[in-house]
C-alpha cells in the first residue's frame, strides 16, 4: 500500500484523536496503559534498580579494579593487632617526617646563607633577596633545605 493510499484512507476515517490511523497502521501505536499499570511498572523498575545497586552490584569493568581503596575504617577496640599496626604505622611516618624537618644547626647555617645573599635595597628592617641569588643559596644549602 502506497502512501497516497494511507493518506486517503486517513481522510475518509472520522477523526476521533491525533494517534488515529486506519485499521492496518493502529496496531504500530503504543496502547494506553492505566494509571494503575503505569505506577505497578514503575514500581517493578525501582525495585529493580534498587535491588541491583543495594546487592552490590558486580562490575566487570577491569577500569573499576585499578582504583585504590581511599578509605580504611578505624579498628574497634577488640581488634588489637589492627590497632597495634595503626599505631606502629604511624610512629614511622611521624619517624620519616621528622627527619625531613631541619634541625637547630642545619636552620642556623640556611639563615646565614640568606643574610648573605640578600639584596641591596633594603626597606626599614626587612631584607630581600631576588631569584639569582635565591638559587645560589639553595645550591650551597644542600638537599635538605631545597
Amino acid at each position: 500500500m502506497d502512501w497516497k493510499e494511507i493518506l486517503r484512507r486517513r481522510l475518509a476515517t472520522p477523526n476521533t484523536g491525533p494517534n488515529m490511523l486506519p485499521p492496518p497502521y493502529s496496531v504500530l501505536l503504543p496502547e494506553k496503559k492505566s494509571e494503575q499499570e503505569l505506577k505497578d511498572e514503575e514500581m517493578d523498575l525501582f525495585t529493580k534498580y534498587y535491588s541491583e545497586w543495594k546487592g552490590g552490584r558486580k562490575n566487570t569493568n577491569e577500569f573499576y579494579k585499578t582504583i585504590p581503596r581511599f578509605y580504611y575504617r578505624l579498628p574497634a577496640e577488640d581488634e588489637v593487632l589492627l590497632q597495634k599496626l595503626r599505631e606502629e604505622s604511624r610512629a614511622v611516618f611521624l619517624q620519616r617526617k621528622s627527619r625531613e624537618l631541619l634541625d637547630n644547626e642545619e636552620l642556623q647555617n640556611l639563615w646565614f646563607l640568606l643574610d648573605k645573599h640578600q639584596t641591596p635595597p633594603m626597606i626599614g628592617e626587612e631584607a630581600m633577596i631576588n631569584y639569582e641569588n635565591f638559587l645560589k643559596v639553595g645550591e650551597k644549602a644542600g638537599p635538605k633545605c631545597k
